[in-house]
């Protein structure tokens, strides 16, 4: 007996639902039109609702692949009698028996031989595979029989409309199942029609999958064998496939049928699959599937197809030829940055130039000029190669930082005060046109509050101004500026290593070049020479992970030389095409803040 209450508010929610069960029974399955896909183009009755015995609860899904809508409602608070309803469901569901009189299967008709005949799908090839004709009402329609060891366990139905279905409660297995028994090498296509024109080109391994391809890859991890449902005849021929070393997957070309690929390899391991390629139709669009390419270049031409099938990619692991456009492009040098970005002094241009995707570590003792250095450098490289910057410069106050980039840019001092000397000031026109450059080439990394950024927090928003912007360049000023928290069991080296891999990690993703300014230890003894990267601050892990490593050095000893002269050391270039080890010597111009060439 039902509980008229119960029922009636079950029936409201699942009419709100899309879901009348005016005519449905309670405690068996019932089969309905699936209000989320209309049973797609055949307006299949995809959907299974089940309702508890005593009208509380009801569970349902869809079948159809493009679909799979699930789920349970109930009209009590509880909900776990829909939870065991779903279990009484699916023991409830049982496979129907059938044969090809029971179906009132009948050979194929002379229409339908000319259809097949028409996409190059020869009678032998229909003989072998047992493809049948149906009556359907007013018409005939395309049946193709599901065989497991002889038996007939399914039926697929096709019109002249291309609109599908099949048998329900029937068996879901692969299309020519019984011709993949004991094969060490299987084909898998996307529908019928393609199972049969592989083998038109001599490929009988093949067979296809019964419910079509996803619209998209689930982002989901795949789920347990009994709750894969969408690919339940890949759990049905486990054994079939689990004995094939390689799985060709020849699916459409088109995203669904990619999407499809990606799910079979989730599924059978793509350490054992490969792909085929489908090749191009014209200039912009490729041949779909299998029986486009035999109708449009023939048996020889799907053969060569499948025969070059590539490896299935499997992240993280790649071969030189994945790579063979770069490479060639590296060759020929057709980006025109293989040799690097010249620094604009010739005395650095034997030693070092930046190249994209780059960490390059800066150090020097205190007061030495790191910070001007490398704001003359990237003034130079946007003079000569346009580039635009993001700046993380914790030390600088934004205007004085302003200023002296201005002053190098302008070529003049910012002000009339006692370090310019008699030298003019920039005027206000020059002023306005050097806000609009810094507008236009610098975006700016600040930490408005009290709290130290950590790297993470800098490389997010540098990501951000590289695909905003279009900036090639990142400074991080200094090191010690940043919020290095780590936990207790992890030592500075081991922090030190992971930031530098993040900070890599992120210049080669987004081919833009990272100057990280660390400043050395308290050096001890110090008598005036310019310190070693091993002198850095934190680990040895500085001069180790980078790309290039530079000392900037500044004589104080008037008996030594020049005051105004800086020393430039490369202690090292991991790529020996854009520089090599070495020392230079530059000017600084203390007005201005530019470094010269020394004449």
């Amino acid at each position: 007996m039902l509980d008229s209450r119960s029922w009636e508010i079950l029936k409201i929610k699942l009419k709100q639902l899309g879901l009348d069960i005016g005519r449905c029974a309670p405690g068996v399955e019932n089969r309905m039109l699936c209000p989320k896909c209309n049973g797609g183009d055949s307006e299949e009755l995809s959907l299974s609702l089940f309702l508890d015995e005593d009208g509380f609860s009801a569970v349902w899904m869809c079948f159809r692949a493009k679909c799979g809508w699930k789920g349970s409602t109930s009209a009590l608070v509880d909900n776990n009698r829909s939870q065991s309803s779903l279990k009484k469901f699916s023991k409830m569901k049982t496979i129907r028996e059938i044969t090809e009189d029971s179906l009132e299967l009948e050979p194929l008709g002379n229409e339908l031989r000319a259809y097949f005949a028409e996409r190059l799908i020869s009678a032998e090839t229909l003989r072998r595979n047992r493809v049948m004709q149906k009556r359907h009402g007013h018409e005939v329609v395309i049946a193709f029989p599901y065989w497991r060891n002889g038996k007939l366990v399914n039926c697929k139905y096709r019109d002249f409309n291309k609109k599908f279905w099949q048998e329900k409660d029937t068996e879901k297995v692969f299309y020519g199942l019984d011709d993949i028994e004991g094969e060490s090498d299987i084909i898998i296509v996307e529908g019928e029609m393609d199972k049969l024109s592989m083998e038109e080109a001599g490929f009988l391994n093949c067979v296809s999958v019964p419910d079509g391809a996803p619209s998209s890859v689930s982002k989901k991890n795949v789920p347990s064998e009994e709750q894969d449902t969408k690919y339940q005849y890949l759990w049905n021929c486990k054994m079939y496939l689990k004995q094939a070393s390689r799985i060709i997957l020849a699916t459409d070309g088109d995203p669904p049928g990619q999407a499809l690929a990606e799910e079979l390899a989730r599924r059978v391991g793509r350490e054992r699959c490969w792909r085929v390629r489908w090749p191009k139709k014209n200039d912009v669009d490729h041949f779909k599937d299998a029986n486009e390419v035999l109708m449009y270049l023939g048996p020889g031409a799907l053969k060569e197809v499948v025969e070059n099938a590539e490896l299935y990619p499997i992240m993280g692991l790649f071969n030189f030829r994945d790579y063979f456009d770069e490479i060639d492009a590296y060759y020929h040098r057709t980006s025109g940055d293989e040799f690097g970005i010249s620094t604009g002094w010739r005395a650095l241009n034997e030693l070092y130039n930046v190249l994209p995707g780059e960490l390059t570590i800066v150090t020097g003792v205190p007061n030495s000029g790191k910070s001007e250095w490398i704001d003359a450098l990237i003034c130079n490289i946007n003079e000569h190669a346009g580039w635009k910057f993001v700046l993380c410069s914790m030390e600088n106050k934004v205007r004085e930082h302003a200023r002296k980039l201005l002053e190098k840019h302008i070529k003049k001092p910012f002000f009339e005060a006692n370090y310019g000397g008699s030298a003019e000031r920039m005027t206000v026109e020059e002023f306005e046109q050097g806000k609009a450059w810094l507008s236009n080439t610098f975006s700016l990394i600040r930490c408005e509050n009290d709290s130290l950024p950590s790297i993470k927090w800098v490389l997010d928003l540098a990501k951000a101004a590289v695909l905003r912007h279009g900036v090639r360049g990142l400074v991080i000023d200094p090191y010690n500026e940043l919020d290095h928290q780590r936990p207790v069991s992890q030592t500075e080296t081991e922090y030190v290593s992971q930031m530098l891999t993040m900070v890599k990690r992120f210049a080669q993703h987004h081919a833009c070049h990272v100057w990280f300014v660390a400043h050395p230890r308290q050096l001890h003894n110090w008598v005036g020479e310019p310190p070693n990267l091993y002198d850095i601050s934190g680990s040895a892990h500085f001069i180790n992970k980078c790309d290039n490593g530079i000392v900037i050095h500044r004589n104080r000893d008037p008996e030594a030389g020049p005051i105004d002269r800086v020393q430039v050391c490369v202690r090292k270039v991991r790529n020996k095409v854009v520089g090599t080890i070495g020392e230079a010597f530059l000017s600084y111009n203390r007005v201005t803040g530019e470094y010269m060439d020394i004449v």
